[in-house]
């Protein structure tokens, strides 16, 4: 199969501060180890070329007010809230990030690729429609999903496996039947939204799944959320494409977070998200780049198995440098698990009137 990936340097550009967590560093060293490992060398990699998001497409999930807000506080800088600058020029680095996951549908939609993975940044799962925040701006997700839809689609599933909720994307969708909302995120945590009860709002209800998760949560956990939900989930919803908020601050070597997902527990589950895409939707997954700060001991290698899995590659070989090791031992929890088994259990108890694949083994 062959993945595309969305890249650009000028995604290297955006610049909070030096010393900000979301600075060009999470990029820059990820293009290092890809380069090294001769990524873009292959057959199976196809680098694609991002796009400017035009007014009207981004008006297609933001209001007016907070474009022009935008527009308007990118001439002289300004702030969104105390984590959230908005430098000078911001505006054409959040509108060619938006349109860099515009380029990746449409590279999917056209046949060019199977799949693709955006490597843009900045980030935008944390940005609602009228307002920003969490060093997000643009909700590059959301528009990339309504340009799909506009395109003909109609119904896209979104998988949000960052480390922090998504609100942003779930203020957007909250109401919406046409578009699943997945989250998997460490609760309790920034931004304090994303609790199991929040199942979605009038015609939406029950298309808004949270799946919260304790500090210490391991690969097992994953693959346990998977199988009990996002799987049958996605078997029953049959969309047409799949999405994926792909923030890597779940890494056991995030300096935000608390979780202990693994390189190679990130490869297995884009594993397993192409091998379900391939039976329901035609192999379409465009996965987008969201948080992770681990520089150097996490996001060269999630990002690397991430693509490698995308690409059909040989994943086994998947793994952080042994000198990071000893950082899994002090984050994974053993508690986890049997925490996070009983949230299933409280939320299939929600869902079981909106799922028939819950109901059926009752």
């Amino acid at each position: 199969m062959t993945c595309g990936v969305v890249y650009h340097p000028s995604f290297l550009m955006h610049q909070q501060s030096p010393s900000h967590p979301e600075r060009r560093e999470r990029l820059a060293y990820t293009l290092d180890q890809l380069q090294e490992e001769g990524i873009f060398d292959l057959p199976q990699i196809k680098l694609i070329t991002p796009r400017i998001a035009l007014r009207d497409e981004v008006l297609l999930v933001h209001s007016i007010e907070y474009l022009r807000f935008l527009e308007q506080t990118s001439v002289s800088g300004g702030t969104i809230d105390v984590d959230t600058y908005v430098p000078k020029g911001l505006i054409h680095d959040a509108l060619l990030a938006s349109g860099g996951a515009i380029a990746g549908a449409e590279a999917v939609l056209n046949q060019e690729v199977k799949n693709c993975f955006v490597l843009a940044r900045p980030p935008g799962h944390h940005a609602g429609r009228s307002q920003g925040g969490g060093f997000c701006y643009l909700n590059n997700v959301a528009i990339m999903v309504r340009y799909l839809q506009r395109r003909g689609l109609r119904r896209i599933m979104i998988l949000d496996w960052d480390a922090h909720h998504g609100n942003g994307t779930e203020e957007i969708f909250y109401d919406d039947p046409t578009v699943l909302f997945c989250s998997v995120h460490q609760y309790p945590f920034y931004p304090g939204s994303g609790r199991v009860e929040d199942i979605g709002f009038g015609d939406g209800k029950g298309y808004n799944i949270n799946l919260p998760i304790p500090a210490g949560s391991s690969d097992k956990v994953y693959r346990y959320l998977l199988e009990e939900v996002i799987l049958p989930l996605a078997d029953e919803y049959m969309p047409d494409a799949i999405a994926i908020s792909a923030g890597q601050d779940n890494h056991f070597s995030d300096p935000l977070t608390g979780l202990a997902l693994t390189a190679q527990g990130y490869a297995q589950l884009m594993q397993e998200m192409c091998i379900l895409a391939d039976s329901i939707c035609f192999g379409r997954i465009i996965a987008v780049l969201e948080g992770g700060y681990g520089i150097e001991g996490g996001l060269p290698y999630t990002n690397l198995g991430l693509i490698a899995a995308m690409a059909g590659l040989d994943i086994s070989g998947i793994r952080e440098p042994e000198i990071y090791r000893s950082m899994l031992l002090n984050e994974f929890s053993e508690d986890a698990f049997s925490t996070v088994i009983k949230m299933v259990s409280d939320l299939k108890k929600k869902l079981a009137d909106h799922w028939y694949f819950i109901r059926r083994y009752e």
